[in-house]
Protein backbone atom coordinates (compact mmCIF):
# COMPACT_ATOMS: atom_id res chain seq x y z
CA UNK A 1 0.00 0.00 0.00
CA UNK A 2 1.36 3.38 -0.99
CA UNK A 3 2.40 5.73 1.75
CA UNK A 4 0.01 8.76 1.99
CA UNK A 5 1.45 12.19 1.86
CA UNK A 6 1.77 14.48 4.18
CA UNK A 7 1.21 18.66 3.81
CA UNK A 8 4.76 20.32 3.42
CA UNK A 9 7.12 17.41 3.83
CA UNK A 10 7.45 16.88 0.05
CA UNK A 11 6.47 14.89 -2.98
CA UNK A 12 7.84 12.13 -5.03
CA UNK A 13 9.74 13.24 -8.30
CA UNK A 14 7.55 10.22 -10.24
CA UNK A 15 4.58 11.67 -9.13
CA UNK A 16 4.92 14.79 -10.02
CA UNK A 17 5.96 14.06 -13.12
CA UNK A 18 3.01 12.05 -13.80
CA UNK A 19 0.86 14.84 -12.56
CA UNK A 20 2.27 17.10 -15.16
CA UNK A 21 1.84 14.83 -18.02
CA UNK A 22 -1.53 14.12 -17.12
CA UNK A 23 -2.34 16.98 -16.82
CA UNK A 24 -1.21 18.22 -20.18
CA UNK A 25 -3.15 15.20 -21.92
CA UNK A 26 -6.27 15.56 -19.94
CA UNK A 27 -6.99 19.53 -20.34
CA UNK A 28 -5.62 18.69 -23.74
CA UNK A 29 -9.34 17.87 -24.78
CA UNK A 30 -11.05 21.67 -24.30
CA UNK A 31 -8.78 22.54 -27.07
CA UNK A 32 -8.37 19.70 -29.44
CA UNK A 33 -11.79 21.21 -31.37
CA UNK A 34 -10.53 24.61 -32.21
CA UNK A 35 -7.96 23.90 -35.35
CA UNK A 36 -10.90 21.25 -36.11
CA UNK A 37 -13.64 24.00 -36.12
CA UNK A 38 -13.46 24.62 -40.29
CA UNK A 39 -13.65 20.83 -40.86
CA UNK A 40 -16.82 20.25 -38.33
CA UNK A 41 -18.86 23.47 -39.58
CA UNK A 42 -18.16 21.73 -43.07
CA UNK A 43 -18.91 18.63 -42.12
CA UNK A 44 -22.40 19.42 -40.39
CA UNK A 45 -22.89 22.36 -42.69
CA UNK A 46 -23.24 24.83 -40.09
CA UNK A 47 -21.94 28.70 -39.65
CA UNK A 48 -19.02 30.09 -38.33
CA UNK A 49 -20.48 31.23 -35.03
CA UNK A 50 -22.23 28.17 -34.44
CA UNK A 51 -18.71 26.02 -35.19
CA UNK A 52 -17.17 28.32 -32.72
CA UNK A 53 -19.83 27.62 -29.81
CA UNK A 54 -18.44 23.89 -29.57
CA UNK A 55 -14.93 25.85 -27.83
CA UNK A 56 -17.29 28.61 -25.76
CA UNK A 57 -19.68 24.80 -24.58
CA UNK A 58 -16.36 22.99 -23.97
CA UNK A 59 -14.90 25.62 -21.37
CA UNK A 60 -18.45 26.55 -19.86
CA UNK A 61 -18.26 23.23 -18.95
CA UNK A 62 -14.70 23.03 -17.51
CA UNK A 63 -15.56 26.11 -15.77
CA UNK A 64 -18.73 24.21 -14.14
CA UNK A 65 -16.45 21.16 -13.10
CA UNK A 66 -14.15 23.79 -11.43
CA UNK A 67 -17.24 25.18 -9.43
CA UNK A 68 -18.54 21.88 -8.12
CA UNK A 69 -15.93 19.10 -8.75
CA UNK A 70 -12.49 20.42 -7.32
CA UNK A 71 -13.76 21.82 -4.26
CA UNK A 72 -14.48 17.99 -3.67
CA UNK A 73 -10.94 17.16 -3.19
CA UNK A 74 -10.77 18.92 0.15
CA UNK A 75 -13.95 16.65 1.17
CA UNK A 76 -13.32 12.96 -0.93
CA UNK A 77 -10.61 10.86 -2.21
CA UNK A 78 -8.57 11.96 -4.85
CA UNK A 79 -8.30 8.83 -6.36
CA UNK A 80 -12.50 8.33 -6.83
CA UNK A 81 -12.65 11.80 -8.12
CA UNK A 82 -9.87 11.54 -10.73
CA UNK A 83 -11.09 8.05 -11.57
CA UNK A 84 -14.81 8.35 -12.45
CA UNK A 85 -13.86 11.96 -14.10
CA UNK A 86 -11.17 10.34 -16.34
CA UNK A 87 -14.05 7.54 -17.42
CA UNK A 88 -16.64 10.39 -18.23
CA UNK A 89 -13.92 11.79 -20.41
CA UNK A 90 -13.18 8.48 -22.36
CA UNK A 91 -16.87 7.98 -22.92
CA UNK A 92 -17.53 11.64 -24.47
CA UNK A 93 -14.74 11.67 -26.11
CA UNK A 94 -15.79 8.86 -27.80
CA UNK A 95 -19.52 9.81 -28.36
CA UNK A 96 -18.06 13.12 -30.25
CA UNK A 97 -15.92 11.01 -32.22
CA UNK A 98 -19.36 9.00 -33.71
CA UNK A 99 -21.61 11.54 -33.28
CA UNK A 100 -24.40 11.97 -36.31
CA UNK A 101 -25.33 15.76 -35.64
CA UNK A 102 -23.41 19.03 -33.85
CA UNK A 103 -26.11 18.83 -31.25
CA UNK A 104 -24.60 15.48 -30.05
CA UNK A 105 -20.82 17.55 -30.52
CA UNK A 106 -22.22 20.36 -28.06
CA UNK A 107 -23.82 18.30 -25.59
CA UNK A 108 -20.74 15.95 -24.89
CA UNK A 109 -18.32 18.71 -25.34
CA UNK A 110 -19.68 20.08 -22.31
CA UNK A 111 -19.83 17.18 -20.22
CA UNK A 112 -16.34 16.37 -21.37
CA UNK A 113 -15.44 19.88 -20.32
CA UNK A 114 -16.86 18.99 -16.94
CA UNK A 115 -14.62 16.10 -16.84
CA UNK A 116 -11.46 17.69 -17.73
CA UNK A 117 -10.70 19.34 -14.60
CA UNK A 118 -8.36 16.47 -13.36
CA UNK A 119 -5.24 19.10 -13.34
CA UNK A 120 -7.09 21.33 -11.11
CA UNK A 121 -7.12 18.53 -8.85
CA UNK A 122 -3.18 18.26 -8.96
CA UNK A 123 -2.21 21.67 -8.77
CA UNK A 124 -3.64 22.02 -4.93
CA UNK A 125 -1.52 18.66 -4.40
CA UNK A 126 1.81 20.48 -5.51
CA UNK A 127 1.21 24.04 -3.47
CA UNK A 128 -0.01 21.42 -0.09
CA UNK A 129 2.59 18.44 -0.15
CA UNK A 130 6.03 19.95 -1.70
CA UNK A 131 8.15 21.33 0.93
CA UNK A 132 7.44 25.31 1.74
CA UNK A 133 10.91 25.87 -0.44
CA UNK A 134 9.53 23.84 -3.32
CA UNK A 135 6.22 25.02 -3.93
CA UNK A 136 6.39 27.57 -6.35
CA UNK A 137 8.70 25.64 -8.54
CA UNK A 138 6.47 22.35 -8.10
CA UNK A 139 3.49 24.35 -8.37
CA UNK A 140 5.03 25.60 -12.06
CA UNK A 141 5.71 22.18 -13.10
CA UNK A 142 2.49 20.98 -12.90
CA UNK A 143 1.41 23.72 -15.05
CA UNK A 144 3.89 23.82 -17.55
CA UNK A 145 2.23 20.61 -18.17
CA UNK A 146 -1.09 21.89 -17.93
CA UNK A 147 -0.13 24.57 -20.42
CA UNK A 148 1.87 22.93 -22.81
CA UNK A 149 -1.21 20.57 -23.03
CA UNK A 150 -3.37 23.23 -23.97
CA UNK A 151 -0.82 24.58 -26.67
CA UNK A 152 0.18 21.22 -27.89
CA UNK A 153 -3.49 19.96 -28.60
CA UNK A 154 -3.58 22.21 -31.54
CA UNK A 155 -0.36 20.53 -33.15
CA UNK A 156 -1.83 17.04 -32.26
CA UNK A 157 -5.15 17.92 -34.08
CA UNK A 158 -3.52 19.73 -36.65
CA UNK A 159 -2.11 17.29 -37.86
CA UNK A 160 -4.49 14.06 -36.46
CA UNK A 161 -7.21 16.07 -38.26
CA UNK A 162 -5.61 16.35 -41.54
CA UNK A 163 -4.44 13.16 -41.52
CA UNK A 164 -7.80 10.76 -40.52
CA UNK A 165 -10.17 13.74 -40.19
CA UNK A 166 -11.65 15.49 -37.23
CA UNK A 167 -13.61 11.98 -35.62
CA UNK A 168 -10.84 10.50 -35.94
CA UNK A 169 -9.02 12.97 -33.51
CA UNK A 170 -12.05 12.35 -31.00
CA UNK A 171 -11.24 8.56 -31.05
CA UNK A 172 -7.83 9.12 -30.29
CA UNK A 173 -8.48 11.66 -27.41
CA UNK A 174 -10.85 8.62 -25.74
CA UNK A 175 -7.88 6.33 -25.83
CA UNK A 176 -5.77 8.58 -24.09
CA UNK A 177 -8.19 9.12 -21.76
CA UNK A 178 -8.31 5.16 -20.82
CA UNK A 179 -4.65 5.18 -20.58
CA UNK A 180 -4.23 8.38 -18.11
CA UNK A 181 -7.12 6.36 -16.16
CA UNK A 182 -4.78 3.49 -15.53
CA UNK A 183 -1.38 5.45 -15.23
CA UNK A 184 -3.30 7.95 -12.06
CA UNK A 185 -4.47 5.33 -10.26
CA UNK A 186 -1.49 3.09 -10.24
CA UNK A 187 0.61 5.90 -9.00
CA UNK A 188 -1.53 8.29 -7.13
CA UNK A 189 -1.38 7.61 -3.33
CA UNK A 190 -3.66 8.38 -0.59
CA UNK A 191 -3.87 12.08 0.49
CA UNK A 192 -5.65 13.17 3.75
CA UNK A 193 -8.98 15.48 3.35
CA UNK A 194 -9.05 18.89 4.93
CA UNK A 195 -12.59 19.22 5.22
CA UNK A 196 -15.37 17.39 6.89
CA UNK A 197 -19.18 18.08 6.99
CA UNK A 198 -21.82 17.96 4.05
CA UNK A 199 -21.17 18.75 0.25
CA UNK A 200 -23.69 21.81 1.20
CA UNK A 201 -20.94 23.01 4.38
CA UNK A 202 -18.46 22.75 1.75
CA UNK A 203 -19.44 24.84 -1.30
CA UNK A 204 -20.56 27.35 1.32
CA UNK A 205 -17.48 27.92 2.34
CA UNK A 206 -16.43 28.06 -1.09
CA UNK A 207 -18.51 31.38 -1.34
CA UNK A 208 -16.98 32.92 2.24
CA UNK A 209 -13.78 32.27 0.87
CA UNK A 210 -14.18 34.19 -2.01
CA UNK A 211 -16.23 37.20 -0.18
CA UNK A 212 -13.47 37.40 2.82
CA UNK A 213 -10.59 37.12 0.61
CA UNK A 214 -9.79 40.25 -1.87
CA UNK A 215 -6.34 39.31 -2.84
CA UNK A 216 -8.02 35.75 -4.23
CA UNK A 217 -10.37 37.89 -6.04
CA UNK A 218 -7.89 40.04 -7.44
CA UNK A 219 -5.58 37.27 -8.93
CA UNK A 220 -8.28 35.45 -10.14
CA UNK A 221 -9.77 38.41 -12.00
CA UNK A 222 -6.31 39.91 -13.34
CA UNK A 223 -5.25 35.85 -14.70
CA UNK A 224 -8.86 35.65 -16.12
CA UNK A 225 -8.62 38.52 -18.39
CA UNK A 226 -5.25 37.08 -19.01
CA UNK A 227 -6.41 34.18 -20.10
CA UNK A 228 -9.38 35.84 -22.22
CA UNK A 229 -6.93 37.58 -24.49
CA UNK A 230 -4.52 34.55 -25.00
CA UNK A 231 -7.24 32.20 -26.21
CA UNK A 232 -8.93 34.85 -28.50
CA UNK A 233 -6.08 34.24 -30.53
CA UNK A 234 -7.20 30.72 -31.01
CA UNK A 235 -10.76 30.64 -31.20
CA UNK A 236 -10.57 32.38 -34.60
CA UNK A 237 -7.04 30.93 -36.30
CA UNK A 238 -8.23 28.27 -38.29
CA UNK A 239 -10.70 30.84 -39.69
CA UNK A 240 -7.91 33.39 -40.71
CA UNK A 241 -5.66 30.67 -42.29
CA UNK A 242 -8.48 29.52 -44.23
CA UNK A 243 -8.79 32.80 -46.20
CA UNK A 244 -6.35 34.82 -47.81
CA UNK A 245 -3.50 35.26 -47.82
CA UNK A 246 -2.82 31.85 -46.61
CA UNK A 247 -5.28 29.12 -47.86
CA UNK A 248 -3.91 26.78 -44.93
CA UNK A 249 -5.45 23.73 -43.28
CA UNK A 250 -6.00 22.50 -39.99
CA UNK A 251 -2.26 21.35 -40.24
CA UNK A 252 -0.91 24.77 -40.04
CA UNK A 253 -3.16 25.95 -37.18
CA UNK A 254 -1.23 22.98 -35.42
CA UNK A 255 2.15 23.90 -36.47
CA UNK A 256 1.42 27.73 -35.07
CA UNK A 257 0.58 25.50 -32.05
CA UNK A 258 3.85 24.44 -31.42
CA UNK A 259 4.91 28.38 -31.62
CA UNK A 260 2.86 28.28 -28.07
CA UNK A 261 4.44 25.03 -26.79
CA UNK A 262 7.72 26.86 -27.44
CA UNK A 263 6.62 30.00 -25.24
CA UNK A 264 5.20 27.36 -22.74
CA UNK A 265 8.47 26.13 -22.36
CA UNK A 266 10.43 28.64 -22.39
CA UNK A 267 8.55 30.21 -19.42
CA UNK A 268 8.44 27.13 -17.70
CA UNK A 269 11.14 28.05 -14.89
CA UNK A 270 9.90 31.21 -13.88
CA UNK A 271 8.18 30.03 -10.73
CA UNK A 272 11.63 30.66 -8.58
CA UNK A 273 11.06 33.95 -10.06
CA UNK A 274 8.05 34.57 -7.85
CA UNK A 275 9.18 35.23 -4.14
CA UNK A 276 11.88 37.51 -6.12
CA UNK A 277 9.83 39.58 -7.86
CA UNK A 278 6.58 39.52 -6.76
CA UNK A 279 2.98 38.79 -8.35
CA UNK A 280 2.29 42.02 -9.00
CA UNK A 281 5.74 42.80 -11.00
CA UNK A 282 5.47 38.97 -12.90
CA UNK A 283 1.51 40.52 -13.88
CA UNK A 284 2.87 43.95 -15.49
CA UNK A 285 5.51 41.85 -17.24
CA UNK A 286 3.19 39.20 -18.46
CA UNK A 287 0.45 41.69 -19.92
CA UNK A 288 3.24 44.15 -21.31
CA UNK A 289 4.45 41.19 -23.04
CA UNK A 290 0.62 40.30 -24.35
CA UNK A 291 -0.15 43.62 -25.34
CA UNK A 292 3.01 43.75 -27.50
CA UNK A 293 2.06 40.54 -29.44
CA UNK A 294 -1.62 41.41 -30.40
CA UNK A 295 -0.06 44.90 -31.74
CA UNK A 296 2.51 42.45 -33.91
CA UNK A 297 -0.52 40.15 -34.89
CA UNK A 298 -2.17 43.51 -35.70
CA UNK A 299 0.54 44.46 -38.08
CA UNK A 300 1.78 41.17 -39.24
CA UNK A 301 -1.18 39.15 -39.11
CA UNK A 302 -1.15 38.25 -42.57
CA UNK A 303 2.74 36.75 -42.26
CA UNK A 304 3.20 33.22 -40.74
CA UNK A 305 6.40 35.73 -39.03
CA UNK A 306 4.15 37.88 -37.18
CA UNK A 307 1.97 34.94 -36.15
CA UNK A 308 4.47 33.08 -34.79
CA UNK A 309 6.10 35.59 -32.85
CA UNK A 310 3.04 36.92 -31.60
CA UNK A 311 1.91 33.26 -30.60
CA UNK A 312 5.49 33.26 -28.70
CA UNK A 313 4.65 36.51 -26.59
CA UNK A 314 1.51 35.80 -26.01
CA UNK A 315 2.03 32.51 -24.22
CA UNK A 316 4.98 33.14 -22.17
CA UNK A 317 2.97 36.40 -21.18
CA UNK A 318 0.15 34.43 -20.23
CA UNK A 319 2.45 31.86 -18.43
CA UNK A 320 3.80 34.47 -15.94
CA UNK A 321 0.63 35.79 -14.78
CA UNK A 322 -0.94 32.62 -14.52
CA UNK A 323 1.90 31.07 -12.38
CA UNK A 324 2.44 34.25 -10.19
CA UNK A 325 -1.39 34.64 -9.42
CA UNK A 326 -2.28 30.94 -8.69
CA UNK A 327 0.46 30.54 -6.86
CA UNK A 328 -0.36 33.67 -4.62
CA UNK A 329 -3.88 32.27 -4.30
CA UNK A 330 -3.46 28.69 -3.55
CA UNK A 331 -0.44 30.48 -0.27
CA UNK A 332 -3.39 32.96 0.45
CA UNK A 333 -4.92 29.42 2.67
CA UNK A 334 -3.14 26.29 1.99
CA UNK A 335 -5.42 24.35 4.52
CA UNK A 336 -7.96 24.84 1.42
CA UNK A 337 -5.96 24.84 -1.83
CA UNK A 338 -8.64 22.90 -3.74
CA UNK A 339 -11.21 25.46 -2.68
CA UNK A 340 -9.01 28.21 -2.89
CA UNK A 341 -8.35 26.80 -6.96
CA UNK A 342 -11.72 26.46 -7.79
CA UNK A 343 -12.34 30.21 -7.32
CA UNK A 344 -9.26 30.65 -9.04
CA UNK A 345 -9.90 28.43 -11.89
CA UNK A 346 -13.46 29.39 -12.61
CA UNK A 347 -12.49 33.25 -12.74
CA UNK A 348 -9.81 32.40 -14.81
CA UNK A 349 -12.23 30.00 -17.28
CA UNK A 350 -15.44 32.22 -17.63
CA UNK A 351 -12.39 34.87 -18.82
CA UNK A 352 -11.53 32.40 -21.21
CA UNK A 353 -14.42 31.27 -22.61
CA UNK A 354 -15.98 35.23 -22.69
CA UNK A 355 -12.55 36.04 -24.48
CA UNK A 356 -13.43 33.39 -26.85
CA UNK A 357 -17.12 34.50 -27.61
CA UNK A 358 -16.00 37.84 -27.94
CA UNK A 359 -13.10 36.78 -30.04
CA UNK A 360 -15.66 34.93 -32.46
CA UNK A 361 -18.24 38.20 -32.99
CA UNK A 362 -14.99 40.05 -33.25
CA UNK A 363 -14.38 37.89 -36.57
CA UNK A 364 -17.57 37.74 -37.41
CA UNK A 365 -17.76 41.88 -37.50
CA UNK A 366 -14.53 42.87 -38.35
CA UNK A 367 -12.59 40.33 -38.78
CA UNK A 368 -9.29 39.69 -38.10
CA UNK A 369 -8.76 42.99 -36.60
CA UNK A 370 -11.24 42.43 -34.05
CA UNK A 371 -10.12 39.66 -32.92
CA UNK A 372 -6.65 41.73 -32.64
CA UNK A 373 -8.67 44.62 -30.68
CA UNK A 374 -10.68 42.27 -28.38
CA UNK A 375 -7.27 40.22 -27.18
CA UNK A 376 -5.47 43.29 -27.00
CA UNK A 377 -8.58 44.76 -24.80
CA UNK A 378 -8.43 42.09 -22.26
CA UNK A 379 -4.84 41.85 -21.82
CA UNK A 380 -5.25 45.95 -21.04
CA UNK A 381 -7.89 44.99 -18.82
CA UNK A 382 -5.29 42.47 -17.11
CA UNK A 383 -2.67 45.39 -16.90
CA UNK A 384 -4.92 47.89 -15.23
CA UNK A 385 -5.94 45.50 -12.34
CA UNK A 386 -1.45 45.35 -11.77
CA UNK A 387 -1.90 49.28 -11.74
CA UNK A 388 -4.52 49.77 -9.43
CA UNK A 389 -2.99 46.91 -7.14
CA UNK A 390 -0.88 48.72 -4.61
CA UNK A 391 0.40 45.67 -2.54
Amino acid sequence: MKQMLKENQGIPASLLLTMAVVSGLTVANLYYNQPLLEEMRADFAAGEVEANLITVITQVGYACGLLFIVPMADMFARRKIVGVSMTLAAVMAALIAVAPALGVVQVASLVLGVCSVIPQVFIPVAGQFSKPADKSRNIGIVLSGLLTGILGARVVSGYVGEWIGWRGMYGLAAVLMAVCLVLSLRVLPPMPVTFHGSYGGLMKSVCRLFVTRPRMRLYAVRAAFAFGSMLSVWSCLAFHLAGEPFHAGSDKVGLLGLCGVMGALVASGTGKFVPVLGIRRMSLYGSVLQLLSWLIAYVWGNTYVGLVLAILLLDIGMQLLQLSNQSGCLQEVPHASSRANTIFMTLYFIGGSVGTFCSGLGWEHFGWAGVCSVGAGFALVSMLVSCADRQ
